[in-house]
């Protein structure tokens, strides 16, 4: 017999032995094994053959009710039916302290040029010599060939000047903090929120998808009555607790109530509570504390106790775009995660230059910070009393706003009666701005407010004839 024969009648008989052991076996097993087996088997196949769905029944539609259902057949409406009357105010030329709008030159009270940078010759004069070198734009995001050597040096800049590791820098100022949000905290997260957040920080909570809870507009006692009923929730479910991140979100100057952020005692409750803070300064930066670094600097508060820093930079840097500043690890992890930063085109370089010298003008300068101040405290002090209107917001705001004392009943007759005095101090060469919103998209829509931005270059003469006009406006229409 062959080696090949061998092997056959080798492999043949222990398939017999196979096949006579699984015959043994089933004699020796338990009926009721069999059977559980027997069942799973018949289960598997129906389930492997049975359909996921079933058809429904349905009833064919004559000729005439298929005419008479399309006849009834509305679209919706690709506008509202009422169509808001948009009326704009046109300007011309530059919004400095000298502005023209609708043809009529005024004192610009309105635009937020804290510094007076937007005007500067030498900042000007950067953009200028950058647009020779660079162009105009940069036609694609930061991480295909849209990062540019004074992207990098104005990121490096912006990290020293506010003492921290590193910054980042996004091309546009409000998409800073919505972007930023939604890059650290998810599903499943926890997020403490002021009232009083602007809408950029609020377009960033709901990117994020987390779990959102507001406390009274620097109300600590209603923030530290919230934090402990989380920790309470956590200690009934310590699992879910550990992968739970929780985080702070405040602005260091409200944008809507011109009010500083108590930030000693949010820094206490971080600690105390174990939660991350998330600063947005796009209304301090440049104007609070000795050299014009925010409320971390006013306070005296550790910038290393924030654990991320955001502002924009279309204040006092007079350009565009924003930035945020901390840790390394944690900044390095936006150039992935943060929207705004992956996906839209970087910084035109002539205005990362123009922001690299607003930013030596402000080291160069630091009295700059002292005179805003002061005109600050000089225009509080100056609007106080107006009849009809309240004022709001702290002496240190470069942005006050003048409410109605009391309401008509109505916002849309609120909002008409603050346009007259709007109206009646720009025919006087006195322009002034209301504070607008998205009311139906606002969590919690702010009154209706004139808004009296403050800029180192107003003299005493023109802020005593801006408020002489509000005071003449407010007698004749509030009465």
């Amino acid at each position: 017999m062959t080696l090949q024969k061998r092997r056959d009648v080798n492999m043949a008989s222990g398939q017999q032995w196979v096949l006579v052991e699984m015959v043994q076996a089933l004699y020796e097993a338990p009926s009721y094994h069999l059977i559980l087996e027997g069942f799973l088997i018949v289960w598997i196949v129906r389930l492997l053959f049975s359909k996921t769905y079933r058809l429904h029944e349905t009833n064919k539609l004559t000729e005439k009710e298929k005419e008479d259902l399309i006849e009834e057949w509305q679209p919706e409406p690709l506008s509202p039916k009422e169509t808001p009357n948009m009326t704009y105010d046109v300007v011309t030329g530059p919004p400095s302290h000298k502005i023209v709008i609708n043809g009529k030159e005024c004192v610009n009270f309105a635009s937020f040029n804290f510094l007076g940078l937007l005007d500067d010759e030498r900042v000007k004069q950067k953009a200028l010599s950058s647009l020779k070198k660079y162009g105009v734009g940069t036609c694609g995001p930061r991480g295909f060939y849209g990062t540019f050597d004074v992207h990098l040096e104005l990121e490096n800049r912006l990290a020293k000047f506010m003492k921290t590791e590193e910054a980042i820098i996004y091309s546009y100022g409000f998409a800073t903090i919505a972007s930023a949000i939604p890059a650290y905290a998810k599903r499943g997260d926890m997020i403490f929120v002021d009232e009083a957040a602007c809408f950029s920080i609020q377009k960033g909570l709901q990117a994020s998808r987390s779990l959102i809870k507001y406390f009274k507009h620097n109300d600590m006692e209603d923030l530290e009555r919230l934090l402990q009923e989380q920790e309470l929730e956590d200690q009934q479910n310590p699992r879910k607790a550990r992968v739970t991140r929780r985080f702070i979100v405040v602005e260091g100057l409200y944008i809507n109530t011109a009010d500083i952020c108590p930030l000693p005692e949010l820094v206490k409750l971080k600690y105390k509570y174990k939660v991350r803070i998330f600063l947005e300064e796009s209304m301090s930066f440049g104007v609070l504390g000795e050299h014009g670094r925010g409320v971390t600097e006013h306070f005296g508060v550790n910038i290393e106790d924030i654990d991320l820093i955001s502002a924009n930079m279309e204040n006092s840097v007079a350009s565009i775009g924003g930035f945020c500043c901390g840790r390394s690890f944690v900044i390095d992890h936006q150039r992935l995660s943060g929207q705004g930063y992956c996906f839209s085109a970087s910084l035109p370089p002539m205005l990362a230059a123009a922001a690299i010298e607003a930013l030596s003008i402000m080291q160069e300068n630091p009295e700059i910070f002292t005179t805003l101040r002061e005109k600050c405290t000089y225009v509080y002090k100056a609007l106080q009393e107006i009849p009809g209107l309240k004022l709001v917001g702290t002496k240190f705001a470069p942005a006050l706003h003048l409410q109605l004392e009391r309401s008509t009943g109505s916002r849309e007759s609120d909002v008409q009666l603050l346009r007259s005095i709007v109206d009646h101090c720009m025919e006087r060469q006195v322009a002034l701005t209301l504070a607008r919103y998205l009311e139906k998209e606002e969590r919690y829509p702010p009154p209706p407010s004139i808004r009296v931005v403050v800029t180192i270059q107003q003299t005493e003469e023109e802020i005593l004839k801006a408020t002489s006009c509000i005071q003449e406006a407010a007698l004749a229409l509030l009465k």
